[in-house]
């Protein structure tokens, strides 16, 4: 029933009209992977994969019903710059997957779509998966029956809820990390767990090369810091070295300047500070998105831009885009 209402209502027309009413606004959208098989990689990436059809059937959504825009026109228009299109969406991918160039920009090329790439500069650069990936491999797969946090408060590990639930505290802790801290803390936790990722998920990672080649291609690629840490609980100083570091070194290897930065949420609340807009303002970036809801609109501070998650289905992301250019997000 809930669907038949929904159907029902983006039949009418009545939530275009009101986006009409409502002004000029882009919907940046976040994903991170596209799989043929989102199972196939399930242990390692959870519930940020979707599956090739689905993201080919949204990037036609995306081309017949609203206008694909690049993220530097949107940068412009926020600052009063430049104008964009009416229901203007931006497509944007975290943590930098070897899918994104192998499975997602081909659809992006047939469908006519541009995106923007954030890259973990130290993951691609050691071939090895974002923190996160590592220890959810490590929790679901481990056979021990429990597990003791650095403070020394006891998780057991029974049953799948029981696996999650320490694992999002292993999260918060090792969020608060980067560089060589955090990786002690996830070879910690993996050898607690007994439990080790498998070398070749490196491979899940994209290269440089295919990073030139999505610039070619007229794509964007940007930053994700180095390491993939929750930016508004590092220490500052470790928070201005993953800025201007990962676009230090992103410069270096494509030959240009890396004008755009995302945010990591990988746990705890807040992820972004006052101090981490000034901060990324000072290393030279144009925009920066964070996982926070909501449109970008003229008169925006482009270092604080909200974004709108990619619903795992067609008919999901169409409600979710026509309700935000209708008034829901602001």
């Amino acid at each position: 029933m809930k669907a038949q209402i929904k159907r029902a209502v983006l039949l009418s027309g009545l939530l275009q009209l009101a986006g009409r009413v409502r002004g000029c606004s882009a919907a940046i959208l976040m994903y991170h992977s596209v799989m043929e098989d989102p199972a196939a990689q399930e242990a390692y990436l959870g519930e940020i994969v979707h599956s090739r059809d689905v993201f080919r059937a949204q990037m036609e959504l995306l081309a017949q019903r609203f206008h694909p825009t690049s993220l530097d026109q949107v940068g412009r228009f926020v600052k009063g710059e430049g104008e964009i299109p009416s229901r203007a969406v931006v497509v944007t991918f975290d943590d930098g997957y070897a899918d994104n160039y192998d499975v997602a920009a081909p659809i992006l090329q047939d469908v006519g779509v541009p995106a923007t790439f954030y890259a973990t500069v130290e993951c691609v650069e050691r071939r090895t998966l974002p923190w996160p990936a590592r220890l959810r491999f490590c929790f679901r797969n481990t056979k021990k029956a429990g597990w003791t946090d650095p403070s020394g408060e006891s998780w057991p590990l029974s049953s799948d809820v029981e696996r999650e639930i320490a694992l999002q505290r292993s999260c918060d802790g090792c969020c608060r990390l980067a560089g060589s801290v955090q990786e002690e803390y996830v070879a910690r936790v993996a050898n607690e767990l007994d439990t080790h990722v498998p070398a070749a998920s490196g491979s899940l990672m994209m290269s440089y090369e295919q990073m030139r080649a999505l610039l070619r291609q007229g794509h964007i690629v940007g930053s994700h810091t180095m390491t993939h840490p929750n930016m508004a609980y590092v220490d500052p100083e470790v928070a201005r070295g993953e800025l201007s570091q990962s676009k230090q070194r992103l410069e270096k290897e494509l030959g240009g300047a890396v004008q755009h930065f995302a945010y990591p949420c990988p746990a705890l609340s807040p992820h972004w500070t006052e101090h981490t807009v000034a901060a990324s303002r000072a290393a030279g970036y144009e925009t920066a998105v964070t996982t926070n809801p909501g449109l970008s609109r003229s008169g925006d501070d482009p270092l604080r831009l909200k974004r709108v998650g990619a619903n795992k289905t067609v008919e999901g992301l169409r409600w979710s885009l026509e309700t935000a250019f209708a008034g829901r997000l602001r």
